[in-house]
């Protein structure tokens, strides 16, 4: 009896040691949804030793497919998760000859009501663009963490500086007194690199929230308030590359999950050879497979492990934190097959969100090759609703800048959407003049007058409007300088600032002029279903002045940019199409009544918006 009782301690002993000697340390996704439209999930486990197990699991509804093991540490679990599997708690259990190695525990969770209807954002929107470490510091406590390499040092330009979801959170009030529908963050993922993390693209887990931003409930939880003041919150994602410091970096689960080169290979940055037809291969390998940057690896998309695991990374923020839509980085860098299917998969299971790509391309044709229903394709359908127009971009930049002549000034503005007929659907094109990369608008533009000019011209053209936080005050950078000088922080967002924006305390007279007419115009705007949805008739611009219309149904308005620096009088009878059964007009920055339309006076280096009746 004695020698019995030994044996079974010594096999109870030996169970508890096999439990104990695998210390599992990252399931991704951490959990997931029943009632989701593929059935298929893909777990991603990570402990010492765990390549040997295999995998048991006894719930309803739920089976293990495959069991694929990655080297010594890793094994991938293809689940099956039937129509009739519930929410609850159910357990991976590992095996190895027989003996339990370990067990661990994983989610399924209920769908939000609703949550595969997500509208998505639209050209009802005004979107402003926040990076959270330069916007507003709400939280002094998670500025500098044990567990984070890189500490806060507000005097270095390229630093961080402690802006945080708690900052963001404590002034949303202040961007929807603006006028502004949707918030965009840039990348507030971890990025745990000893330097220059605070941009946020150089991701170390896709899992987690910086801890330095607040966590992941934090982040759902801005999301949650950000719905219940009307804003609508698209979250920056990169898929093309991570930071070199992420936790596999030291132990990759297959050879090829990012690309491998005999010496680090840069990337040429050269998207159009994607598009090219007559691209060599080494140009185009270069651009698609050479990494970002010395501290960002290239995602080999190509390995189905790595294409599920960044696709389910993707479907889970959006479920979890209850996104309206995505902003895609450097989206021709990775390999197109898989953006394509990534783009497929979103759309089935929310068929109305929005992704917006960063198309980083110089002409119309190159953007809209990426876009869906491209009338111009000659690729795939590609399933990628919304892109930004970088073209629109550089014409702005030199449009109020330059003496207007047969190509240049306000024409750039007019031939570059004349060749709107390359885009199935061009009002869904993400307009911008500034953003965290670039030149800032106040810099390029040189003076007051032409970011007001600006401003309008993208409040009332065709497309969704985004603007970079600081172009309402009137912010610089020049990005040659450093980009630490296009990523200022926001006046007002520190505790000692001497210049508060949030309050207008401390602007200046032009600041405070421009702030106040951009709100107004901004507030207007978001409730005009004419500027948002009407058709675009615009007209070759004469001697400096273009004039464009948005009609809707009976409505319309009209807008006049004057680029020169002196007063015109405009005559207006070549725009009689579009002025016929209007008699009456208000100018809506002025408040003024217009009770003719013969003449109209346009101040100089100005913008006239008339909604006319």
């Amino acid at each position: 009896m004695k020698k019995t009782h030994n044996l079974l301690v010594f096999f109870i002993l030996i169970s508890s040691m096999a439990i104990a000697g695998i210390s599992v340390d990252h399931v991704d996704p951490p959990f997931w949804w029943c009632g989701m439209q593929n059935k298929n999930l893909q777990l991603l486990i990570h402990g010492e030793g765990i390549g040997k197990s295999g995998v048991e699991v006894n719930y309803q509804g739920v089976t293990v497919k495959t069991v694929k093991p990655a080297g010594l540490n890793y094994l991938f679990i293809n689940l099956f998760l039937a129509a009739d599997a519930k929410p609850g708690k159910f357990t991976l259990i590992f095996k190895e000859k027989g003996v339990i190695s370990a067990k661990v525990d994983y989610e399924l969770k209920s769908r939000e009501k609703g949550s595969k209807d997500r509208q998505g954002f639209s050209a009802s929107d005004a979107i402003y663009l926040v990076m959270p470490d330069r916007f507003a510091n709400g939280d002094t406590s998670n500025d500098n963490l044990p567990s984070m390499t890189e500490k806060a040092n507000r005097s270095k330009p390229d630093g961080r500086h402690g802006g945080d979801i708690k900052g963001i959170l404590d002034h949303l009030d202040y961007i929807v007194r603006e006028g502004f529908t949707a918030l965009w963050l840039n990348p507030v993922l971890e990025n745990n690199m000893p330097a220059y993390s605070y941009h946020g693209y150089a991701i170390t887990d896709f899992y987690k929230v910086d801890a330095r931003f607040g966590s992941n409930k934090d982040y759902a939880g801005l999301v949650t308030a950000c719905h219940s003041k009307g804003l609508k919150v698209i979250m920056d994602m990169v898929f093309n590359h991570c930071g070199s410091q992420y936790w596999w970096m030291s132990d990759l689960p297959t050879p090829d999950w990012v690309h491998q080169w005999p010496e680090f290979t840069r990337s040429n940055y050269r998207a159009g050879v994607v598009t090219d037809p007559y691209a060599s291969g080494y140009d185009t390998k270069r651009m698609v497979e050479g990494w970002f940057d010395v501290t960002m690896p290239d995602l080999d998309q190509r390995n189905p492990f790595v294409a599920n695991y960044l696709i389910q990374n993707s479907i889970w923020w959006v479920e979890m934190a209850g996104l309206d839509g995505i902003r895609m980085d450097t989206y021709p860098y990775s390999d197109k097959e898989f953006m394509k299917n990534w783009m497929k998969r979103i759309r089935e299971e929310y068929p109305q969100f929005s992704v917006v790509g960063e198309v980083w391309m110089n002409t119309p044709s190159q953007v809209a090759y990426w876009l869906h229903d491209s009338p111009r394709k000659t690729h795939d359908e590609s399933f990628l609703t919304n892109a930004f127009d970088f073209p629109l971009m550089f014409a702005i930049q030199q449009a109020f800048t330059e003496t207007d002549g047969w190509s240049t000034g306000m024409t750039r503005l007019y031939e570059t959407l004349s060749l709107d007929f390359v885009y199935s659907q061009p009002n869904d094109l993400v307009i911008f003049a500034d953003n965290h990369d670039i030149d800032r608008m106040a810099s390029m533009l040189k003076s007051p007058e032409n970011v007001s000019m600006a401003l309008a011209f993208l409040c009332t053209t065709r497309g969704i409007p985004l603007f970079y936080y600081g172009s309402e005050i009137l912010m610089k950078g020049w990005a040659g300088e450093g980009h630490g000088t296009i990523r200022r922080d926001f006046p007002g967002g520190w505790a000692g600032d001497t210049v508060n924006a949030f309050t207008r305390k401390g602007l200046t007279t032009e600041q405070t002029d421009v702030m106040t007419s951009f709100a107004k115009l901004l507030n207007w705007r978001k409730t005009n279903l004419t500027v948002q949805q009407g058709k675009l008739i615009h007209y070759i611009p004469e001697d400096g002045i273009y004039v464009y219309f948005r009609t809707l149904n009976k409505s319309s308005v009209m807008v006049v940019l004057n680029n020169n620096k002196d007063a015109r009088v405009l005559k207006t009878g070549r725009f009689s199409d579009n002025l016929k059964g209007f008699s009456t007009g208000k100018n809506i920055l002025t408040g003024e009544l217009i009770n003719h339309f013969s003449s109209l006076d346009i101040p100089p280096k100005s913008a006239v918006i008339i909604e006319l009746y």
